[in-house]
């Protein structure tokens, strides 16, 4: 016979390291006065610079001086986000179009050794609404998946499903708080689709525990069929966690600065909405049946 891990009997310890990671992450958020959002959602201007060789700190340091009248100014060699020492990333406060043009003509008239820039401008008004609606789009994602979960499954279900996807969305961006790495619209979009992730693994684990109640109900408690199910589902549950990780890690290492943060998102993601569907999920709905 086929040795089972008692999963459920590890639920203490999972809900003290959830809860440990969860706290961590809440109080990092609180330190530093809530998410580091994006200029997608704080509003302002961002220009980026590659250079053809490293840039160095006196590069820098020149650089701050012909900007020193700059609101809110910020520079941040790219080697300071684990890139290439060759680029640099300028943000600072712009109210209008007019003063990214400015900041741009001034960094061309005293620092001319660049060979490429780009630059972006979100004005606060906008700012605003784009992290309205992303809020919005999470709310709108939750609240359909436990309208749909109870009418597949039951309410309990709904709720245990729901808790999980909430636990892995607090754990991802309280990391991202602890690393300070900024809120922008990639990033909203690796959550949604974390919750997509986790939402999808979590229902093959309650299809096979509804299908074991009919089936197993008579022979086996609530606590043996749950275990039962994670087990039976668990094979399923590694192979397609390992083909996304892989996925994944691919987009990570090769995709460029463009799905740099996304794709990292995506990797918490992918460790955490597995851990969610086993360690979180099922056993709140043994929680529940208690």
């Amino acid at each position: 016979m086929k040795k089972e891990f008692d999963f459920l009997g590890k639920r203490k310890i999972a809900f003290f390291l959830s809860g440990g990671l969860i706290i961590i992450g809440v109080i990092s958020l609180i330190l530093k006065g809530g998410p580091n959002y994006g200029i997608d959602f704080s509003g302002g201007a961002l220009i980026h610079l590659k250079f053809s060789e490293e840039i160095k700190v006196s590069d820098l340091s020149m650089l701050r001086s012909v900007l020193r009248d700059i609101k809110d100014l910020q520079i941040q060699r790219s080697a300071e986000l684990g890139k290439e020492k060759t680029e640099i990333y300028i943000r600072f406060k712009a109210e209008k179009e007019e003063d990214l043009k400015h900041v741009k003509d001034l960094i061309i008239k005293r620092f001319r050794r660049f060979t490429d820039s780009s630059e972006e401008w979100v004005g606060p008004s906008i700012g605003k609404e784009l992290k309205r609606l992303a809020l919005l789009a999470i709310l709108f994602a939750l609240g359909g998946m436990i309208l749909y979960i109870s009418w597949r499954f039951k309410f309990n279900f709904a709720v245990a499903a729901v808790a999980a996807l909430i636990h892995d969305v607090l754990i991802a961006v309280g990391i991202l708080s602890l690393i300070d790495k900024e809120l922008s619209i990639p990033i909203i979009a690796s959550l949604l689709t974390i919750i997509g992730y986790s939402l999808n693994d979590t229902i093959v684990v309650f299809d096979r525990i509804r299908e074991n109640l009919r089936l197993l109900g008579r022979k086996m408690n609530y606590l043996q069929i749950l275990n039962t199910s994670i087990n039976q589902t668990l094979n399923r549950t590694i192979i397609t966690s390992l083909t996304t990780l892989f996925a994944v890690l691919a987009l990570y290492i090769f995709g460029g600065g463009a799905i740099h943060d996304f794709s990292f998102v995506l990797l918490i993601g992918v460790f955490v909405g597995t851990y969610s569907s086993i360690f979180v999920a099922t056993p709140i709905l043994f929680a529940w049946k208690r």
